[in-house]
């Protein structure tokens, strides 16, 4: 009798909690429910208008060059001559380009007791000249030295430039002022990157909302690993990346780029009469696999091909892209070769509707057979440039 009673007792206080355990089961679901919602929204999206104004910020780019003078890091007199002025600005206005890209190496410079501030004072009088000829700026982080081992701390490196950065030019318009906050982090963990990235861009944001920034992937801002890129969830960000290929004819004879593009001689399109032996230096190297693929790669229509990978992606997530970086070293590359690689580039950006930036104006991948000037300037880099 004892054990009936006590059964019958627990079959009614479990009654008793039914409906209370059923309400906490519904309350504990839409708790989990709210909560994913929470976190995949993170921003409030964009309407169309916004968007197509980011759209047509990155389109205002187009046709930019570098300006390769305060990030030459192995150049200890770089701040004590201006490298170009109001005649090269009337040059660049004249050949058609609208925008400046200047690279800068803050951080060499800090480690060389140079402050942000003085940096800062060069860039101001650049500045000064872009908004006298219309131009529009991008400042470029040049020359960081973050890895996978340290990029913790070179995060801090970075955020702890651009507020100085930041604070300096806040009151100027986000219409010609733009800021690239990493230049090429190099082959490392992407997860790594990314979270830098975004604790750097999430830094600026404390002081500048509505600054356009641009991002690139790890690799060297590589298109591949671009593709590979989950988009960050603030919307005034262009995305950027650098094109190289194919890097066996961009940077034939490179000293900085090793024995893998130590073959040179090489031009474009791929020519079967006269292409080079390959340098024995370059065996066992990406150079000797370049070498036989550049059959297949050393063409328009590869060009064509591996700028449409980012530009899928820039449809994928509905973000304007950028190539801020494309050219070819001219110290062994001749110069026919050259000119038809840049004419294909840019049209093929073109084509794609792509802005692209030229790197660089007046050092080793200029474009001039000498001092930067008309009579310099080749019929067919003019044609090159449309000009």
């Amino acid at each position: 009798m004892k054990i009936n009673r006590k059964n019958q007792f627990l079959k009614q206080l479990a009654g008793l909690f039914k409906p209370a355990l059923h309400l906490y089961m519904v309350l504990l679901v839409l708790m989990f429910h709210l909560n994913a919602h929470c976190q995949t929204a993170k921003t409030k999206p964009i309407d169309n208008s916004q968007r197509n104004v980011l759209f047509a910020k990155a389109a205002g780019l187009n046709n930019g060059v570098s300006i390769s003078w305060l990030e030459q890091t192995w150049n200890t007199s770089a701040l004590y001559h201006k490298p170009f002025g109001d005649a090269d600005f009337v040059l660049l206005k004249k050949l058609g380009f609208k925008s400046i890209r200047l690279p800068v190496a803050f951080e060499d410079y800090n480690r060389k007791n140079i402050s942000t501030a003085r940096i800062l004072r060069y860039i101001n009088a650049v500045f000064k000249q872009c908004k006298r000829y219309g131009f529009k700026l991008v400042i470029d982080y040049h020359d960081g030295e973050i890895n996978d081992n340290n990029y913790a701390d070179a995060t801090k490196k970075a955020i702890t430039n651009w507020l100085q950065i930041s604070r300096h030019y806040k009151k100027e318009s986000p219409d010609y002022l733009f800021f690239e906050i990493y230049n090429e982090p190099p082959h490392m963990d992407p997860q790594k990157w990314k979270d830098a990235a975004y604790n750097i861009v999430t830094a600026i944001r404390t002081v500048d909302k509505q600054r356009i920034l641009l991002v690139g992937a790890s690799n060297f801002n590589s298109i591949y690993e671009l593709s590979r890129f989950v988009r960050l969830s603030d919307e005034h960000i262009i995305y950027t990346f650098h094109f190289y290929e194919p890097f066996f004819f961009t940077h034939q004879g490179a000293a900085w780029g090793g024995d893998q593009v130590s073959t040179t001689g090489v031009r474009f399109p791929y020519d079967g009469k006269n292409f080079p032996q390959l340098n024995p230096k370059a065996k066992g190297t990406w150079g000797e696999t370049n070498y036989y693929q550049y059959q297949r790669d050393g063409n328009e229509q590869s060009v064509k091909d591996k700028l449409q990978i980012v530009k899928n992606w820039s449809i994928k997530y509905d973000v304007p892209i950028l190539c801020s970086e494309y050219g070819v070293y001219n110290k062994y590359a001749d110069a026919d070769s050259r000119a038809r690689y840049i004419k294909a580039v840019r049209k093929t950006l073109a084509t794609l509707h792509i802005p692209g930036m030229l790197w660089d104006y007046n050092t080793n991948f200029s474009i001039f057979a000498g001092k930067p000037s008309p009579e310099h300037l080749s019929p067919d880099f003019k044609d090159a440039l449309g000009y």
